[in-house]
């Protein structure tokens, strides 16, 4: 999604190194490795096992590629030492979860059809949603579907999810879905009951947002002047957060706004490089998952701010 429109942002040269900060199933990846030369290196990134392994099966043979089992909170600790004296040219952030992730049933992001519910982008560590669900108190259920669902009927939904839990542990993503659906109550909605439900809990399950910032804030420190980082994002959550910092990181320290002079390390760390891109009406129409897709590109400026 926004593969162009991003690979366009990060504007590759061909002897850089790069971050491919979710390789996903490999497609930004490969757009990366066409752009570079022989000199130029791409590292991948991903929490989900399953990815790794199909990026190694995918790119094995690949001198210019590598990819690591991690996540947006490992960013420095794994891309430090990959770059050693390089210079990192520019960061790819694509947040959310993948096609593949969401159409295997036995990952429980969806509900569309009946899976276990885990929502683990990591399933090999870490507390499924159900383990999740079945020890939350109401009240701070109620929280993270209003904080991290925006869902409007919050304490109502919650409500319903623990009375059921005391009837029969809730294991599975399509009674999880009919509980939501059920509590929910009448009213006009666009989308099924269960979306924000299920975006809350894989968003807690995963500590999506926290990572997020952490991982944003060590690709900038990390870029070199002139490097890039580009992110795409799904929802209003994640784009927020990306927004604000990129927002913050271009105005630096606001205790010195309007003051004649600036000490260097007060001074804005990145550029914001043009506005909000949203895809065309053509990929919507081929794929319509894109349809929430939003793109934001900022440059690393040189220390002191300077461009």
């Amino acid at each position: 999604m926004l593969v162009e429109e991003a690979l366009g942002g990060l504007g590759v040269v061909a002897d850089g190194h790069y971050v491919d900060a979710t390789y996903g199933r490999g497609g930004h990846s490969a757009k990366i490795l066409e752009r570079l030369g022989g000199q130029g290196r791409l590292l991948a990134l991903d929490k989900d096992p399953e990815a790794v392994a199909a990026g190694r099966q995918r790119f094995g043979g690949e001198p210019r590629f590598s990819i690591t089992h991690a996540g947006f909170e490992d960013f420095d600790a794994v891309v430090r030492p990959w770059l050693g004296s390089a210079p990192l040219n520019g960061v790819l952030f694509d947040l959310g979860v993948s096609s593949p992730q969401i159409d295997e049933p036995a990952r429980g992001f969806s509900f569309s059809r009946e899976g276990p519910l885990d929502m683990r982008m990591d399933p090999t560590t870490g507390q499924s949603a159900a383990d999740w669900l079945a020890a939350v108190s109401e009240v701070e259920l109620a929280h993270v579907l209003r904080q991290y669902g925006e869902e409007p009927r919050a304490k109502q939904i919650a409500g319903a999810i623990v009375r059921a839990r005391a009837r029969e542990p809730i294991t599975t993503t399509a009674r999880l879905a009919d509980v939501v659906a059920a509590g929910a109550g009448r009213g006009k909605r666009k989308i099924h009951p269960a979306t924000r439900v299920f975006q809350a809990l894989r968003i807690v399950v995963n500590r999506e947002l926290a990572a997020l910032e952490k991982g944003l804030a060590e690709a900038a420190a990390l870029l070199a002047p002139g490097g890039r980082v580009a992110v795409i994002s799904f929802h209003s959550l994640e784009d927020r957060i990306v927004k604000r910092f990129f927002a913050r990181e271009s105005r630096g320290d606001p205790r010195y706004a309007g003051l004649p002079h600036m000490p260097p390390e007060a001074r804005p760390t990145l550029r914001l490089c043009g506005r909000l891109i949203r895809p065309s009406e053509q990929e919507v129409a081929r794929n319509p998952r894109a349809r929430s897709a939003r793109l934001r590109v900022a440059e690393k400026l040189s220390p002191g701010g300077a461009a």
